[in-house]
C-alpha cells in the first residue's frame, strides 16, 4: 500500500511519486560532471531536493563511471559558529554515508587524525583530498542543506571546497553539488571571526552553474493522482483535479498534503468506492490551513523577516509597482517560493495567498473580536454581510488606530484588520477567497458561505446552497469620486467573474486630519445594473 508523501524524501515502495530524476535534466548534470564543474541546485523547502539528490546518487553509482556520496550537513547546524564542532559532525556524517552508499571504509580510521592534525579550517579539504586519491574512479559529492550552516562555519566549508578545487579529479572530488533553498552565491554571510559580511560568491567562486528545481507541472500532478487511482480504484473528479492544481500551482508538498488529507484523513475519502470531489479538496485545504502544518508554519515564520515584509506588504496593500521592489529582496522571496518565479510579481499560489493574511492577523482574530458568528446569520442560515460590515465600521472607528499600529505590515493594516474581522466570523462555516497584488490598488474578497450549514449526509462536504458575496477593499486615492467610480467598476467586474449577486465596496480613507464623521458612511449605489453597498471607513 502506498501513500501521498508529506514528510521526508520519497521512498518508492510506500510513496506515490513523480520520478525525481524526471524533474531534472540528467544529461546536463552528467555533462557538468564530466566537465569537472561545481554547481548549485536550489529550490524552496519541501519541493523534492533531497529526493532528487538521493536518486542522482543511486543513478551515478549504478552507472559505474563515478563514486557518488550524499551528505546532509544539517548535522552541523546546532554548532552555529563553533567551526570545530560543526566540521567534526560533518566529517562523521560523511564517513557514515560513504560506508552506507559505497561500502567504502577508507575514511573510518583516517578522519579523526586528519581533524586533529589539520584543524577544523582544513580538515574537510584534507579528508576529501585523501579520499579522492584512494581510488581511480572519480568522486562526486552531493552536499545537502548547505544553508543550514551559518557564519564562520559556512565560510569554513565553502572555503575548503574552493581551496581543494584545483586538485580535482585525482586529489579532490571531480564534481560537487551544493543544495539548499538559495543559490549560495547570493548569500551575505556574517563572520563573527572577521567582523565582516562576506558574499557567498566570494567564498565559493568556483561554482559554474546554478540550477533550480521547479514545482510539479499540471501533467505531473495528474500523474501522481493517477497512481492512487490505479492502486485503489478511487478516482478524482475532473473538477477535483483542476481544483487541486489551481490551489497549489504544483507546489509539491501542498499537492501531496491536499491529496493525502482528502484520501486518507477524511472519513468519506477513505471509502474507495467514492470519487474525490472538488468540495473534498476545498475541505482539505481549509483543514490544512487551520492545522498550521510545519510547511505552512515555516512560511509564516518567514513573514517576520524584514526583507520579506518589504516585498509582501506592497502585495497586500496593492500600492506599489514591481519596479519599486529591491532586486535582492525580490530574488530572496522568489527563492523561498513565496512569490511567482516569472511574470508579474504575485503570491505563488492561492493557498499561500490565503495563509499570509490569516497568519499576519492570527492574534487579532483570536484576541480582539468577540463577536459570535451566530449574530450575523439569519433564520434561513444566510450570512448577513451588511450587518457584519456595519459592526466592523463601528469597531474600526474605535480601535483601528491602536490595532493598525500594532501590525508589522502597517501599510496594509486596514485591509488586514477587515480580513481578520471577516475571517473570525466566516470560520464558523464558510471561507474567504482573496485576490491582491502589486499596483492593483485594491483587495478582492469573496465570501463563500454554506446557507443552512452542511447538508446532512451530503457527499464530499457539499451543502444545500452556497451564498457568494464580494467585498472589494480600496484605499482612497486621486480623490473620492474617482476612487468610487473605479471601485464600483471593479466590484461589478469581480461580481460577474464570481457569479455573486451581492457586492460591497469598502473605501479606507487614511487621512489622519479628517474627522471620523466625514470618513464613515454607508451608501447604496448601482454598478452595471447591480446593487453595490459602499462603506466609508
Amino acid at each position: 500500500m502506498r501513500f501521498f508523501n508529506t514528510a521526508g524524501p520519497v521512498q518508492r515502495e510506500i510513496h506515490y511519486h513523480v520520478p525525481p530524476l524526471a524533474r531534472l535534466d540528467v544529461d546536463d548534470l552528467l555533462l557538468f560532471m564530466r566537465q569537472r564543474k561545481y554547481f548549485v541546485l536550489h529550490a524552496p523547502r519541501q519541493t523534492g531536493k533531497t529526493s532528487a539528490l538521493l536518486a542522482l546518487r543511486d543513478e551515478l553509482n549504478a552507472g559505474g563511471d563515478f563514486r557518488c556520496v550524499y551528505v546532509n550537513v544539517e548535522v552541523g547546524q546546532s554548532a552555529r559558529e563553533d567551526v570545530g564542532a560543526a566540521v567534526r559532525a560533518i566529517l562523521s556524517a560523511l564517513v557514515s554515508e560513504a560506508r552506507y552508499a559505497l561500502d567504502d571504509r577508507f575514511l573510518d580510521d583516517a578522519w579523526p587524525a586528519v581533524l586533529r592534525d589539520a584543524g577544523p579550517h582544513d580538515a574537510l579539504r584534507e579528508t576529501l583530498a585523501r579520499w579522492s586519491g584512494s581510488d581511480a574512479k572519480p568522486l562526486v559529492l552531493l552536499i545537502d542543506e548547505i544553508d543550514a550552516l551559518v557564519g564562520d562555519t559556512l565560510l569554513a566549508v565553502l572555503r575548503q571546497l574552493r581551496a581543494g578545487y584545483p586538485g580535482r579529479p585525482n586529489h579532490f572530488p571531480q564534481s560537487v553539488i551544493l543544495c539548499g533553498v538559495r543559490d549560495v552565491r547570493d548569500y551575505r554571510i556574517r563572520s563573527t571571526r572577521e567582523n565582516a559580511v562576506i558574499a557567498g560568491g566570494s567564498a565559493f567562486n568556483v561554482g559554474a552553474q546554478s540550477l533550480r528545481l521547479g514545482d510539479f507541472s499540471q501533467h505531473e500532478v495528474e500523474h501522481l493522482l493517477a497512481q492512487h487511482t490505479g492502486e485503489t480504484g478511487q478516482g478524482f473528479s475532473p473538477e477535483a483535479k483542476l481544483q487541486l492544481w489551481e490551489l497549489t500551482r504544483g507546489q509539491p508538498w501542498l499537492v501531496n498534503a491536499l491529496a493525502y488529507a482528502a484520501c486518507f484523513e477524511d472519513e468519506a475519502g477513505r471509502d474507495r468506492r467514492r470519487a474525490i470531489s472538488a468540495a473534498a479538496i476545498q475541505d482539505a485545504r481549509e483543514q490544512l490551513i487551520l492545522r498550521r502544518d510545519t510547511h505552512l508554519d515555516q512560511l509564516a515564520d518567514k513573514l517576520q523577516e524584514e526583507r520579506v515584509r518589504r516585498v509582501v506588504e506592497p502585495l497586500l496593500s496593492g500600492t506599489a509597482a514591481a519596479e519599486a521592489l529591491a532586486a535582492d529582496d525580490l530574488q530572496y522571496v522568489r527563492d523561498l517560493g513565496l512569490v511567482t518565479r516569472v511574470g508579474p510579481v504575485a503570491v505563488a499560489n492561492p493557498i499561500y495567498r490565503e495563509v499570509i493574511p490569516r497568519d499576519l492577523t492570527y492574534t487579532t482574530q483570536e484576541m480582539s473580536f468577540h463577536h459570535d458568528p451566530a449574530w450575523y446569520v439569519d433564520e434561513d442560515g444566510a450570512l448577513q454581510v451588511g450587518e457584519l460590515l456595519a459592526a466592523f465600521q463601528t469597531f474600526f472607528r474605535e480601535h483601528s488606530e491602536h490595532w493598525v499600529e500594532r501590525f508589522q505590515y502597517r501599510e496594509a493594516g486596514p485591509q488586514l484588520l477587515l480580513q481578520a474581522f471577516l475571517q473570525r466570523i466566516v470560520n464558523g462555516g464558510g471561507r474567504i477567497e482573496r485576490e491582491y497584488g502589486l499596483g492593483r490598488m485594491r483587495t478582492d474578497l469573496l465570501i463563500v458561505w454554506p446557507v443552512g450549514g452542511r447538508a446532512a449526509g451530503a457527499p464530499g462536504g457539499t451543502c444545500a446552497k452556497l451564498q457568494t458575496v464580494v467585498v472589494e477593499c480600496k484605499l482612497l486615492h486621486r480623490g473620492a469620486e474617482q476612487t468610487l467610480r473605479e471601485g464600483l467598476q471593479q466590484t461589478r467586474a469581480y461580481m460577474d467573474g464570481c457569479a455573486a449577486a451581492e457586492g460591497h465596496l469598502v473605501i479606507f480613507d487614511r487621512d489622519e486630519d479628517k474627522p471620523w464623521d466625514e470618513k464613515l458612511y454607508r451608501r447604496d449605489e448601482t454598478a452595471g445594473g447591480a446593487p453595490v453597498t459602499v462603506w466609508g471607513m
